[in-house]
C-alpha cells in the first residue's frame, strides 16, 4: 500500500495506532466539555493551616505562576497568551524545579502535573507552601496530590487514563475558571462553549472517514512527510505553535521547531541564507489569523518574499472561529491531528514516548528526589 493511501484505510490506522491515539484526539471537544463542569465545582477555601506554624490565606493575587512540564504546563502558556490582553496580574509559566525569587504570599501558584508523579512539579509544590503563595494543585492522581492532601491544600482532580498531552483540556480549563473564581477575569463561558462547538465540527470534518483530499489534517501530514517542520506564529499564538511543534515530537517522534514574529525577523530568518541543500530540508508552517494586526500581515507576507522561497513548503493554517479562545484551540486541535496521522503514516504507533520514560527511569535511579521531597513534608506538616 502506498504510504499516500494509509491513512484512509481505516484497518491499517488501528494496526499502527494502537492505543487509539487519534480517536482520543477527536474526542478533545468532549474532554473540553467535562473539564469545564468539573472545574466549576471546584471551591478555592479563604485560609490553608499546613500546620500550627504555617498558613496560607488565598484571595487576589498580585501576580500569578503555573509551574509544570510539558504537555502539563503547555495549559499554562496557552491561558497566558489567551488572557494577555485582559488580565492585569502578570502570570509566568515556571518550568523548573523552583519558583522565581519574586513568589510569596500574594503569588498565586498553580502546581500541574498531569500524572502527580512530575519531580519538578512537586518540589515547586513544596517551594510554594515554605513560601506561604497561595497553592493549588492539578493532577489526576498520584503523589502531587497526596502532597497536596497531607498539606490541605486545594486541588482539581483532573480525569486520568491518558498521555499528559491528551489531557490538555484538564489542565487548561481549570486554571481559567480558578482565575474566574478569583474575580481577576470575567466572561469566559460564552468563549468556552464556542471553543466546543469548533472543535466538534473540525472533528468531523477531520475525521478518518473523510478522505484525504477533503481532510485538511491528512492534508497537512502529506505535505510534511520527509521533512523538518518549522512552524511560524505570532502573539497570542506563541504557545499554540510551541504546542504543535510538540506534538510533532511526541506523536510523529520528528524533530520541529517554532519561532514567533516579530523576533525570528531579528534572527532566525538569516538561517535561510544557507544553501538549498539544507534549507530544502524544512516546511515552513504559518499560523494566520482573520484579524491579524497590519504590522505583523505584512511582517509574514514579507518573509515569504524574500526568504521562504528556499524552504522544502511554505504551509498556512488559518485559525477559526469568532472568539480568540476558539481560534487559538482551533489550531491545537489541527496540529494534534496532523501528528498524529503522520505517524501513521511514518508507521509509528504515536502514543508511547520511550526517551521520556527512559529519562525518568534514569533519573529515578540516579537520585530518587520524590524521597527526598517526602521527608521535607514530614517536616512542614509538624
Amino acid at each position: 500500500m502506498k504510504r499516500i493511501d494509509v491513512l484512509d484505510d481505516p484497518q491499517t490506522l488501528r494496526k499502527i495506532d494502537k492505543n487509539n491515539m487519534l480517536e482520543l484526539c477527536l474526542k478533545t471537544g468532549e474532554f473540553c466539555k467535562e473539564a469545564i463542569t468539573l472545574a466549576r465545582r471546584f471551591k478555592l477555601p479563604k485560609t490553608v493551616q499546613v500546620s500550627e506554624n504555617l498558613q496560607i490565606k488565598y484571595g487576589k493575587p498580585r501576580n500569578i505562576v503555573i509551574a509544570g512540564m510539558g504537555g502539563s504546563a503547555i495549559g499554562g502558556d496557552l491561558l497566558r497568551d489567551w488572557l494577555l490582553d485582559r488580565l492585569s496580574v502578570p502570570v509566568e509559566v515556571c518550568r523548573d524545579y523552583y519558583l522565581p525569587a519574586y513568589a510569596d504570599e500574594e503569588t498565586l501558584v498553580l502546581v500541574v502535573s498531569y500524572s502527580g508523579e512530575t519531580e519538578e512539579a512537586l518540589c515547586a509544590l513544596l517551594d510554594a507552601v515554605k513560601r506561604k503563595c497561595m497553592t493549588v494543585a492539578v493532577a489526576s492522581g498520584g503523589t502531587l496530590i497526596s502532597f497536596a492532601k497531607k498539606l490541605h491544600l486545594p486541588y482539581f482532580e483532573a480525569r486520568s487514563g491518558f498521555q499528559p498531552r491528551v489531557a490538555v483540556p484538564y489542565l487548561f480549563f481549570p486554571l481559567a475558571i480558578i482565575l474566574e473564581k478569583l474575580g481577576l477575569v470575567s466572561g469566559l463561558e460564552k468563549e468556552m462553549q464556542e471553543t466546543i462547538h469548533v472543535l466538534k465540527k473540525l472533528a468531523a470534518e477531520n475525521s478518518p472517514e473523510v478522505p484525504q483530499e477533503k481532510n485538511l489534517a491528512k492534508k497537512l501530514a502529506w505535505q510534511l512527510r520527509s521533512t523538518i517542520p518549522v512552524v511560524y506564529s505570532f502573539r497570542q499564538y506563541h504557545s499554540v505553535a510551541c504546542r504543535f511543534k510538540s506534538e510533532l515530537n511526541e506523536n510523529s517522534k520528528i524533530p520541529a521547531k517554532y519561532e514567533n514574529f516579530p523576533e525570528l525577523n531579528h534572527n532566525d530568518v538569516v538561517g535561510w541564507e544557507a544553501s538549498e541543500r539544507l534549507t530544502k530540508k524544512f516546511t515552513v508552517i504559518l499560523i494566520r489569523d482573520p484579524e491579524e494586526p497590519p504590522e505583523i500581515r505584512n511582517r509574514i507576507e514579507a518573509t515569504k518574499k524574500l526568504v521562504l522561497n528556499k524552504a522544502a513548503k511554505v504551509l498556512e493554517v488559518q485559525s477559526v472561529g469568532d472568539s480568540q479562545l476558539a481560534r487559538m484551540f482551533s489550531v491545537v486541535f489541527l496540529g494534534d491531528l496532523t501528528s498524529v496521522y503522520l505517524a501513521i503514516m511514518l508507521g509509528v504507533d504515536p502514543s508511547p514516548v520511550k526517551i521520556i520514560t527512559a529519562m525518568k527511569n534514569e533519573m529515578k535511579r540516579k537520585f530518587d528526589i520524590v524521597e527526598r521531597l517526602k521527608k521535607e513534608l514530614n517536616t512542614l506538616t509538624g
